[in-house]
C-alpha cells in the first residue's frame, strides 16, 4: 500500500508517516513547510519506503502526479492554529477550501480513497456535550474572523461528502479534537507546548480569557491510529467520525497541572481575548467528543490519559532544550 499524506511534514502528518512506515506501507508526503518542518520527518529520509516533495498542494501538476501514483490519500494539509487563523483569514479559507477541492477532483479520476481531517471547531458555539457527529453546527457571525476556520473546514466536509455521493470517491471525514504530543509547535497558539515551554523557561504561563474554557486532549499516537484504522475499513466511507479524548480539564487547570509536573515556579498570567487575538474574539466553552461511532466500527478508544500525554511532551521539550544547550556550549568552545 502506498499512501500520500498532504501536510506530511506537519505535527500529525509526520506521526502518521511513522505509523504507516512502521507497519510496512510506502509513504509519500507533500508539504510546502508553511507550518510543517523537515525536522519532523528527517529520521525517515533514509528509509527506501519514504519519499517527499516540497511543494504546495495547490500546485496541480505536482499533486496530480502524486495522487495518481498512490493508493490512498490522507489529506491533512490545512491552515492550523488560532493565532494563524485570526491573523491570516484569507490564507485560512483559501488553503483549506482550494486544496481540498483540488485533491478531491484529482482523486475522482480514479476513485482513490481520501481521508480528510476536519476539526472539533466545526461544532462552533455548541454547549451541550458530548458532541455527536449528527449534531447541528452553530457558527458565529461572519464578522468574527475566528469562525472562518470552522466554516472552511465544514465546507471541506460538504465537499468530501458531495464527491462521495455524486462521483463515487471513497471519502472519510475525521473531526480531530485537541491533538497534542511531541513535535507540536506552540507558534500558532497551541496551548500545551506553549505552557510547557514557558514553564521550563520559568516564564509566566499565558492563559487567554478567564481560563474557564474546557478542553479534552488526545495524544497524537492515538489520533494517527484512528486515522489509519478508519482508512483501512471500507465501512468508514461516506461517514464523519469524532476522534478525541473525553478527559476534560479547564485551561487554567491545565496550567496548574503543567506547573506541578515541571516543578516550575512560573506564575499564571491571564490575558484578555481582545488583547491576545482581536477585539470581540469568541471562543468555544467546551469541546467533548462522543466517540461511540468510531469505537463501534474499529474498536478505537484513546489509550493515553492527560498525565501521560503531558509527561511525554515535557520529556520531549526537556530533551530538545538539552540538545540546544549542548550545541551552544560546543559552538561556544
Amino acid at each position: 500500500m502506498k499512501a500520500l499524506i498532504t501536510g506530511g511534514a506537519g505535527f500529525v502528518g509526520s506521526h502518521l508517516a511513522d505509523l504507516l512506515i512502521k507497519r510496512g506501507d510506502e509513504v509519500a508526503i507533500l508539504d510546502d513547510l508553511s507550518t510543517g518542518a523537515m525536522a519532523n520527518v528527517a529520521h525517515l529520509k533514509s528509509n527506501p519506503r519514504f519519499s517527499y516533495v516540497l511543494e504546495s498542494v495547490e500546485n496541480r501538476q505536482v499533486s496530480a502526479e502524486m495522487v495518481d501514483t498512490c493508493d490512498v490519500v490522507y489529506h491533512l494539509a490545512a491552515a492550523v492554529g488560532v493565532r494563524l487563523i485570526v491573523e491570516s483569514p484569507v490564507r485560512t479559507i483559501e488553503t483549506n477550501v482550494r486544496a481540498t477541492e483540488l485533491i478531491l477532483s484529482l482523486a475522482a479520476k480514479k476513485r482513490k480513497p481520501v481521508l480528510i481531517t476536519s476539526t472539533s471547531e466545526v461544532y462552533g458555539k455548541r454547549v451541550n456535550v458530548p458532541f455527536r457527529e449528527t449534531d447541528d453546527l452553530i457558527m458565529g457571525s461572519t464578522d468574527k474572523g475566528r469562525w472562518s476556520y470552522a466554516c472552511s473546514k465544514a465546507l471541506d466536509e460538504f465537499l468530501g461528502l458531495a464527491y462521495w455521493k455524486e462521483k463515487g470517491v471513497p471519502v472519510t471525514i475525521v473531526r480531530l479534537f485537541n491533538t497534542v504530543g511531541p513535535r507540536q509547535t506552540g507558534r500558532y497558539g497551541m496551548v500545551v507546548p506553549s505552557f510547557i515551554r514557558q514553564a521550563l523557561r520559568g516564564e509566566g504561563l499565558t492563559v487567554f480569557g478567564d481560563g474557564s474554557q474546557r478542553r479534552c486532549f488526545m495524544h497524537v499516537s492515538d489520533a494517527v491510529k484512528a486515522l489509519a484504522g478508519l482508512m483501512d475499513h471500507p465501512q468508514s466511507v461516506g461517514q464523519v467520525y469524532n476522534v478525541g479524548s473525553s478527559e476534560e480539564i479547564s485551561i487554567v487547570g491545565l496550567a496548574e497541572k503543567v506547573k506541578a509536573m515541571t516543578k516550575s515556579s512560573s506564575s499564571i498570567r491571564m490575558i484578555p481575548y481582545d488583547e491576545a487575538y482581536e477585539e470581540g474574539f469568541e471562543d468555544m466553552l467546551r469541546r467533548v467528543p462522543d466517540t461511540a461511532k468510531i469505537n463501534a466500527l474499529i474498536g478505537w478508544t484513546p489509550s493515553e490519559n492527560l498525565d501521560a500525554i503531558l509527561a511525554d511532551v515535557i520529556a520531549h521539550e526537556t530533551s530538545a532544550r538539552s540538545s540546544v544547550a549542548s550545541f551552544a556550549a560546543v559552538a561556544g568552545d
